[in-house]
C-alpha cells in the first residue's frame, strides 16, 4: 500500500468559509480531501488503539496562519505520516483507521451529504452479474461478504477473493485496482471516467505448483466455478499467452466440461496466476508502443506486439525484493481520474 499526499486545495464548507484540505492518494489513485484537524483525529484515535512505537510523529500544529512556504512544509510533513501509516501491517488492518478512511471518500465525494441506498452491481469473471442492495458508504469487506453469502460461497474460503475494478472496452478487459477496505466500492466506481465495473476475481498468488492454494479453493463446488470462470475470460481477452496448440487442447477440455482438468492444463501456462496491467507508453521498440505488465509468481512480465510480424514479444524480470517504489499517475480522457 502506498499513500501520498501531492497537492492541495482550498475548499469551502457548508457555512460558506474556505479551509485548506490535503489530497490523500491510494496507490495513485485520488481517495479524498481532508483538514488537518481531521488526520490529527485519526492519529489520536490511532494512538488509542496501537502501541505509540508503531506510529509515526504527527506535523505539530501552528499558532498562526500558515504562509505559502510552511503549507508546503506541513504537505511534506503529512505525506511522509501517511508513508510511514501505509507501510505498517497492524495499522492498515485496523478498524479505526479503514473506518476512518471509508468516511473521508463518502464526505469527500458526496460534499457531506447523507449515506444513501444504492443497488451495487457486481460481477464474476464469467460475465455473470449480481446486484447487492447496499448504500454509497458500504466498504469493500461488507460488500464481499454480502457477495459470497449472495453466490453461496464457504465464509472459510471468502478471504480467497477479492472485488477489483476493471475496465471493459471493446473486446478487451483491463485491470484497474483492487479495492481496498478502507474504500467504498460504490464512490470508487463513479468516481471513474469510461465504462468500469466492479468484478470478484481470486485474492491470491499462485505460485510454480499448482497443488497450493488453489487446490484447497478448487475443491469447494463454488469456488472451482468461480476460480474456472476466471482463468476462461483470461484466456478469451489475452490475459494468458497460449499458443495454438494450447488454445485448441483448453477448447476441447472447456467443450467436454471437464473444469479440474482445464485448470490444471492453465496453471502449465507461464502467466496463470498473474495480473494483467496496462497499457503504459514506450518508446521501445518505437514511440508510442504499448507495453502490457503482467505481475506474478515473483516476475515482471512486459509483453510488446510486432504489428509487422502480428506477435507478440515478451521479457521477464526476477523480482524478489523492491526496496524502494514510487506510484503515480498521468491520465487523460476516459482513463483520467
Amino acid at each position: 500500500m502506498h499513500f501520498s499526499i501531492p497537492d492541495t486545495q482550498e475548499l469551502t464548507d457548508n457555512n460558506g468559509s474556505t479551509y485548506l484540505a490535503y489530497n490523500l492518494q491510494a496507490n495513485g489513485w485520488q481517495h479524498c480531501s481532508l483538514r488537518y484537524r481531521q488526520l490529527l483525529h485519526l492519529h489520536q484515535m490511532l494512538q488509542h488503539d496501537l502501541p505509540s512505537n508503531l506510529l509515526p510523529s504527527f506535523p505539530p500544529k501552528r499558532l498562526f496562519p500558515l504562509s505559502a512556504s510552511q503549507v508546503e512544509e506541513r504537505r511534506q510533513a503529512l505525506e511522509k505520516y501517511v508513508l510511514a501509516l501505509s507501510q505498517e501491517t497492524r495499522v492498515l488492518l485496523n478498524h479505526n483507521f479503514n473506518g476512518f478512511l471509508a468516511c473521508a471518500q463518502h464526505e469527500s465525494y458526496t460534499g457531506g451529504g447523507a449515506v444513501e441506498e444504492v443497488p451495487i452491481q457486481v460481477y464474476l469473471m464469467n460475465g455473470q452479474r449480481i446486484i447487492i442492495n447496499g448504500t454509497d458508504a458500504m466498504q469493500s469487506q461488507h460488500l464481499l461478504q454480502k457477495v459470497c453469502n449472495q453466490i453461496s460461497l464457504s465464509l472459510e474460503l471468502m478471504n480467497d477473493f477479492a472485488l477489483f475494478i476493471v475496465r471493459k472496452k471493446d473486446n478487451e478487459l483491463r485491470l484497474v485496482k483492487k479495492l481496498q477496505n478502507f474504500e467504498c466500492p460504490y464512490i470508487s466506481l463513479k468516481s471513474l471516467r469510461g465504462s468500469h465495473r466492479i468484478v470478484l476475481r481470486k485474492n491470491y498468488w499462485v505460485s510454480s505448483s499448482f497443488y497450493c492454494d488453489e487446490e484447497r479453493v478448487i475443491s469447494d463446488l463454488v469456488g472451482l466455478g468461480l476460480v474456472y470462470g476466471q482463468v476462461v475470460a483470461e484466456v478469451q481477452f489475452g490475459w494468458l499467452l497460449v499458443s495454438d496448440e494450447q488454445h485448441q487442447i483448453l477448447a476441447q477440455l472447456q467443450a467436454s466440461g471437464q473444469k479440474r482438468e482445464y485448470l490444471k492444463f492453465a496453471s502449465s501456462l507461464s502467466n496463470y496466476g498473474s495480473l494483467l496491467f496496462g497499457p503504459c507508453i514506450a518508446d521501445f521498440p518505437v514511440p508510442n508502443t504499448k507495453i502490457y505488465i503482467a505481475v506474478g509468481n515473483n516476475e515482471l512480465s512486459f509483453r510488446v506486439k510486432e504489428f509487422q510480424k502480428n506477435s507478440i514479444l515478451e521479457g521477464n524480470f526476477r523480482v524478489t525484493r523492491i526496496r524502494c517504489w514510487r506510484i503515480s499517475t498521468h491520465q487523460t480522457g476516459e482513463d483520467a481520474v
